[in-house]
């Protein structure tokens, strides 16, 4: 295992028999996320693209406390709700989000002007052990090193059209490319919204039209990717434990949700952080 530490304090881990990701924990009771310097967490993020902050006293107990400490990462993407989004159970749900379901592999801002680099998760109430409701986390720079050429070459052809209702604070239509290059440094990541899984409860299901495949070639497409995309190599799911914080790097990951029982206890709150300078979504079209 590796190990290192910020100014010596905290206990910075590689995860053990996980495929990326660093885990942070602190190295004297009472610590708290706030004493770790964030320019270093950021530059962690950046290299690692998932922090998992845990055993930390917790801090942040209403949305003001985690929007001014999610200041100090950048300027946070603002939304009609403002800078925290509860994610939780809406029994009055209009859109998957705020359902129990699953949520398939996607990047968050895709129907949105700008595309924020981080998202900052804190998880006011986990689920039970056997409940469900894992967070799910696709790198996809490392699938993308391990493809093989004629794979890339084809995917680099490739572009998707999404399209689905607003029915909360996003929807539209954008239409991208399956690879992009990361805004900081131009390295390929894959940008994609898997389709949800058929002949089950999805609350506002969004439409694939594909560009640069013929329709008899779709189907091998999605199987071949989904397999791609659920390698264990390069697939992290994040089971919650109360008062974890994640720091996530929207720009090369993907993420999603595994269902969750209903009515359960899951709080999470999402802040989105901008990266400078902000990256402008080109995809959008509506």
């Amino acid at each position: 295992m590796n190990t290192h530490a910020i100014n010596d304090k905290p206990s910075l881990h590689t995860m053990d028999n996980l495929p990326f990701g660093l885990l942070i924990r602190p190295t004297f009771s009472g610590q708290t996320v706030e004493q770790l310097p964030v320019s270093e967490l950021r530059a962690l993020a950046r290299e690692h693209h998932l922090l998992i902050l845990r055993g930390f006293a917790p801090t942040f107990v209403d949305s003001p406390s985690l929007t001014r400490y999610a200041e100090q990462w950048g300027t946070i993407k603002m939304w009609p709700f403002g800078a925290v989004l509860d994610v939780r159970e809406h029994l009055d749900a209009t859109d998957h989000i705020f359902d129990h379901s699953s949520v398939p592999l996607h990047w968050d801002g895709m129907y949105k002007p700008t595309i924020p680099e981080f998202q900052l998760f804190n998880c006011l109430k986990a689920p039970a052990e056997n409940q469900g409701g894992c967070t799910t986390f696709l790198n996809t720079r490392a699938l993308l090193a391990d493809a093989p050429p004629e794979r890339l070459e084809l995917w680099k052809t490739i572009e998707v059209t999404y399209r689905i209702q607003k029915v909360v604070h996003y929807g539209g239509e954008v239409c991208s490319p399956l690879l992009v290059p990361d805004p900081r440094d131009g390295q390929w990541v894959l940008r994609y919204n898997q389709p949800a899984e058929k002949d089950t409860r999805f609350l506002n299901r969004h439409a694939l039209e594909y560009h640069g495949l013929a329709p008899e070639q779709v189907a091998h497409f999605e199987q071949d990717l989904h397999e791609r995309l659920h390698d264990p190599r390069f697939f992290y799911a994040h089971a919650w434990q109360q008062h974890d914080v994640v720091i996530a790097d929207n720009f090369s990951l993907l993420h999603g949700r595994e269902a969750f029982t209903s009515r359960c206890t899951r709080h999470l709150q999402r802040v989105h952080i901008h990266g400078s300078p902000v990256c402008t979504n080109t995809a959008l079209k509506r």
